[in-house]
């Protein structure tokens, strides 16, 4: 009893249950916590993102009904999964039946040799309490040679005051497999609740797998997202994340690349506006030759709010003939906003092609000079301009629907019309 009063983590997670029968791994994560601490300031990859605001809240889980309809994707032909507060709901989610093809919920199936695949990558501390105490989540596996006939639409809604979710998904496409997954998290009335969710998968030999991840919650509520991917060889993997909502988001992103002749594209957008804080961490790791990956992210940064972004990749000795590239964009709309940016590139080969930059700055004064004497007023001058900044990531969606529904998105919220 003394170690819970002294231990923040397992003061923070002491109202959440899930049982006394559990699986391993999740047993051997709850007793893990026990051991940790949450991160600070002072380390380094939390230096600008104080998560006091997340972990000084007494959370508690609790099922829910939310009407899920008004966030289908208008258009899309897509499985439905609908999450609420962390737990599935089986009558608003859809999902016609194809061969080779399972969505099921986790708890129908038996992860434990799932987990494996992933064992190599390290876990944090909300990771972890993810796993302990995860109240539901998706499992997709695509056979080998199947091709998903529609992609998956993951709805995730958070809603009541005070509330944690914890979701957690897993992603397995076999060998010359395809799969598309288009993850969408909304909020209502969802005041100081905190949304953790975990979204891991493996892309087997030749296979192809894209995620589109929107996160749209309202301005008031905590958001931190862990996504683990391993490729083997000549996988594909494409990944967009597009944060427009939450009051505190943290974006993890790890790939282990353990295979030769692998593309991988990271994509990300954040628009963020009033006290937001937007953190955005990723990690590429070469662990062979032959391998190609490409990271871009724009981020425009108004009023009083902060964004983050850590970009790092290996490439490890005797993983030749890489090409790594990874740019960072940023526009600064106010005076107090905020953005602290490190691309980072750690190399242990010698015949890789390699780059990474990042801007921060003002929109053009000519530019909007330019348009405003052709007639557009200040605010539409400086709403193209903005528009054509990040237009260049939101093209590399591969997804017509889901680009129209991410600029619908902007409109709403923004007043930007396409």
């Amino acid at each position: 009893m003394e170690i819970a009063q002294e231990n923040k983590v397992l003061q923070f997670v002491e109202n959440l249950s899930v049982g006394s029968d559990l699986p391993t791994y999740r047993a051997m994560a709850k007793d893990a916590l026990a051991g940790m601490d949450f991160p600070t300031t002072r380390v380094e990859d939390w230096k600008y993102t104080r998560v006091t605001r997340i972990t000084k809240q007494n959370y508690k889980s609790v099922e829910a009904t939310a009407d899920a309809s008004a966030y289908r994707i208008p258009a899309l032909n897509a499985n439905v999964m609908v999450f609420v507060n962390g737990f599935y709901d089986a009558a608003q989610s859809s999902i016609e039946a194809q061969e080779g093809v399972t969505i099921s919920a986790v708890a129908d199936m038996d992860l434990e040799d799932y987990l494996d695949k992933l064992d190599s990558i390290d876990e944090n501390v909300f990771s972890l309490i993810n796993k302990a105490y995860y109240t539901g989540g998706a499992f997709v596996r695509v056979e080998k040679k199947v091709v998903a006939a529609k992609p998956l639409h993951i709805i995730h809604i958070t809603t009541g005051e005070g509330v944690i979710a914890n979701t957690r998904h897993f992603i397995d496409v076999d060998q010359s497999a395809e799969m598309e997954v288009v993850c969408t998290h909304h909020s209502v009335n969802a005041a100081e609740s905190f949304s953790n969710v975990v979204l891991e998968g493996s892309v087997g030999v030749n296979a192809g797998l894209k995620v589109h991840k929107l996160q749209l919650e309202e301005l008031d509520m905590f958001h931190i997202s862990t996504e683990n991917f391993i490729q083997e060889k000549d996988a594909r993997f494409d990944i967009n994340t597009i944060t427009l909502g939450g009051l505190l988001v943290r974006n993890g992103l790890n790939i282990l690349v353990d295979g030769e002749n692998c593309d991988t594209m990271l994509n990300g957008v954040y628009l963020t506006k009033e006290k937001q804080l937007v953190d955005n961490h990723t990690f590429v790791d070469h662990l062979q030759a032959h391998c190609v990956s490409d990271e871009m992210y724009k981020g425009v940064v108004d009023d009083k709010s902060k964004a983050v972004f850590n970009g790092k990749v290996i490439v490890r000795e005797d993983s030749q003939k890489i090409e790594a590239f990874q740019a960072n964009g940023n526009v600064l709309l106010s005076r107090d906003a905020e953005v602290n940016a490190k691309p980072e590139l750690e190399i242990y080969a010698d015949d890789v092609k390699c780059s990474h930059g990042c801007t921060i700055g003002q929109l053009d004064e000519d530019g909007i000079f330019y348009l405003r004497a052709r007639g557009l007023g200040k605010k539409s001058a400086e709403q193209l301009m903005t528009q054509a900044f990040i237009g260049e990531v939101i093209e590399r969606v591969k997804n017509e629907t889901v680009q129209d529904y991410i600029y619908t998105q902007f409109e709403e919220r923004f007043g930007w019309v396409r």
